[in-house]
């Protein structure tokens, strides 16, 4: 199936700004359930089963669904146009949740729960995935880093005020707090604009492989920076605990980085260009410096610094990522690589969960910044091992 529409090219996406405002709307809105899904998912286990870290295992099961759905969910779309099918994925989470609610409200087995859970993050990679590619249909290429700026600045900001929110809103009805985040949740159903293409388009390029050396280092980075982040947010708690303070300080460590993250995204905005190799590569070394200083943990300065500088690179960091896999992907697969893009982010949030669960803190810090310096190295020494095997190898 063949569409007029070339996503390669800026002249044919739709004129104006509002069809990228209602992207960026709907790319803020999607990632609302998993924003505000810890908090408001351990407020109704505490009310259903009397212990909070029951909201922890719908969120593995949601996480998990994720990385599982995410390839073979982004297939089943090849052949409906972009918006459409992101449409039905964002519509049948919406529904999943809603099943949570129902659920809750006449209190099923929590196992239903976390099976309806398991159903509505199946989708998530997917989703990302075809929202992602359909921002190539509404801005340039040459406006592209401004705008995933901007997006990755509105989704700290959603993963700011979502739990907030839900914390808010929970006080009320746990609920009701999971209502209002369904409803926020399935706004890009509403709002993401209509790009008129089909996944699959007769476009002059070598398929590739969506597994690429190239790819791989890339989703490996994001993996490994998602771990970082994700030490840091779960165990925001302990770390509070560890210098003397109430666990409810632990915002000591999630707001300035988030703040930071906020910060960085205001930097590439404005930048609007693709960084090189080599500021790539410090980034990588300033967010190892930042998980280094976390684990050392000497002070709550030092930690709080470690925390500043892991948020500050963090947008800069996955904008690259994002150009740089819009660049080395097949144009009918980009959705999948982008799906594999949010799967590493899913599998470096398992990673530090799990090194959390069966190491110390401490430990599991030093180990998530053990995965920063090995992908920093990969990253650094990439370029020169390929030469020297072009050397090597002749023209």
């Amino acid at each position: 199936m063949t569409s007029d529409h070339n996503p390669d090219n800026p002249a044919s996406s739709p004129s104006g700004r509002w069809p990228l405002i209602r992207w960026f709307a709907s790319s803020a809105t999607l990632s609302v359930p998993q924003a505000a899904g810890p908090v408001a998912f351990s407020l109704l286990a505490l009310s259903l089963v009397g212990d909070a870290r029951g909201g922890a295992g719908i969120i593995l099961a949601m996480t998990i669904a994720q990385v599982a759905g995410a390839i073979p969910i982004t297939r089943l779309g090849r052949n409906l146009p972009a918006s459409t099918f992101l449409r039905l994925l964002v519509g049948f989470r919406t529904i999943a949740l809603a099943g949570i609610a129902l659920c809750a409200y006449y209190e099923a087995p929590f196992l239903w729960l976390v099976c309806l859970a398991a159903l509505a993050g199946s989708v998530n990679g997917a989703a990302f995935g075809y929202l992602r590619s359909l921002l190539n249909h509404f801005t340039p290429a040459s406006r592209l880093p401004r705008a995933l700026g901007i997006a990755s600045t509105l989704n700290e900001l959603t993963f700011v005020l979502g739990p907030v929110a839900a914390s808010g809103l929970g006080s009320i009805s746990p609920v009701f707090a999971l209502l209002a985040i369904t409803a926020m949740g399935a706004i890009p159903i509403l709002l993401i604009p209509q790009a008129n293409l089909v996944h699959v388009t007769d476009i002059p390029h070598t398929e590739g492989s969506i597994l690429s050396p190239s790819i791989l280092l890339w989703l490996a980075c994001a993996a490994a920076g998602g771990s970082t982040v994700a030490a840091i947010e779960i165990g925001a708690v302990a770390l509070a605990l560890k210098f003397g303070y109430e666990p409810a300080f632990a915002i000591l460590f999630t707001v300035p980085l988030c703040l930071a993250s906020v910060a960085g995204g205001i930097w590439v905005s404005v930048r609007n260009r693709l960084a090189s190799r080599r500021i790539v590569v410090v980034q990588l070394g300033v967010m190892t410096l930042g998980a280094a200083l976390a684990a050392l943990g000497s002070s709550l300065v030092t930690t709080v610094i470690g925390a500043i500088l892991i948020g500050f690179v963090l947008a800069p960091l996955g904008t690259h990522y994002a150009l740089a896999l819009d660049r080395l992907a097949p144009p009918r697969k980009r959705p999948a690589v982008f799906a594999l893009l949010r799967t590493a982010n899913a599998i470096g949030v398992i990673f530090a969960s799990a090194a959390l669960t069966v190491i110390s803190l401490s430990g599991a810090l030093f180990v998530v910044t053990g995965a920063m310096i090995a992908v920093m190295l990969v990253a650094g020494f990439a370029p020169v091992v390929r030469r020297q095997a072009v050397w090597m190898t002749g023209p």
